[in-house]
């Protein structure tokens, strides 16, 4: 799976040099995937492996490659972006040209998810790769002007920057009982649904601050924020991020376990869905080399 997701990347035109290849390998999107849907079929696990892979790719080219540091030339990146995701993966609307290698590749991936015959789904995966986009011009806005967020600002928009919303609509849909629209309205399920993002973004914060803070910390981190915020020390920051995530675990296994006790059977497969994404990012984060 992984070298079949390094593949497409390298067919769609996502990378294109051995550097960015070797950038994507250690990445392993696919350890992520499987850790995080661990029993979906092979072609639901290839389309959250490749989006999981997309993500890296942009992350990347906004935060080592630049792209993130021009408001301006970002702009015009994700409006071919925002582009094709309003074509919503329709076969006879190929994006255009300008789009270039990151809206052919996602257009392909909301191709895909469109053949799975879920259009709610669909619709979920668009809008949420939407606010992942528009967020990463918040970021880029924050760099031009060296600015760090406050501590709410931050907690609201990473879990927009972190792309794990769309990660979890496909999970849902390699599911063999996606949640439907009405448990998806569930006030219960949509709070749950924050406290699972925020974990992951949490833990993806904590394990990479190392790597981010070797040349200059970055100030879309929880423990910069945190440290900005109280006037705290490195230590100091690392721990209060720590116990911030702590307290969220908590949080989540209350609102998980009244869930569970509400007798609706259905909801069963998308609590496992989120359990499984946060213990995946933490089992996941401790061996890939993405941030070593």
């Amino acid at each position: 799976m992984a070298s079949e997701s390094v593949e497409w990347a390298r067919a769609s035109g996502l990378i294109n040099s051995g550097h960015r290849a070797h950038r994507l390998r250690r990445a392993d999107a696919a350890g992520l995937a499987g850790r995080a849907c661990p029993d979906g079929p092979e072609d639901g696990l290839r389309l959250l492996t490749d989006l999981i892979s997309w993500l890296f790719v942009m992350d990347d080219a906004c935060d080592e490659d630049d792209l993130g540091a021009d408001p301006a030339r970002l702009a015009s990146t994700i409006g071919g972006l925002l582009d094709v995701l309003d074509r919503c993966g329709e076969p006879g609307r190929p994006p255009d040209a300008n789009a270039g290698p990151l809206g052919a590749a996602l257009h392909d991936l909301c191709r895909r998810t469109r053949a799975h015959g879920r259009p709610e789904q669909l619709l979920r995966f668009v809008s949420q790769v939407q606010e992942y986009l528009l967020a990463l011009l918040w970021e880029a806005t924050n760099r031009e002007r060296r600015r760090v967020p406050e501590v709410a600002e931050y907690v609201q928009m990473r879990r927009h920057t972190g792309g794990v919303r769309p990660c979890l609509t496909l999970t849902d849909l390699a599911s063999a009982q996606p949640p439907g629209s009405a448990q998806h309205a569930d006030p219960a399920l949509v709070a749950l649904d924050l406290l699972a993002v925020d974990l992951v973004c949490w833990c993806n914060d904590l394990f990479s601050y190392g790597k981010e803070s070797q040349v200059d910390p970055d100030a879309h981190n929880l423990v910069t924020v945190l440290a900005r915020s109280s006037g705290a020390d490195e230590a100091a920051a690392l721990q209060a991020a720590a116990n911030q995530f702590n307290q969220g675990l908590a949080a989540y296994l209350e609102a998980e376990e009244a869930l569970l006790a509400s007798g609706d059977d259905g909801i069963r497969h998308a609590l496992d869905a989120r359990r499984n994404w946060v213990r995946a990012t933490y089992d996941w984060s401790l061996v890939a080399a993405r941030y070593a």
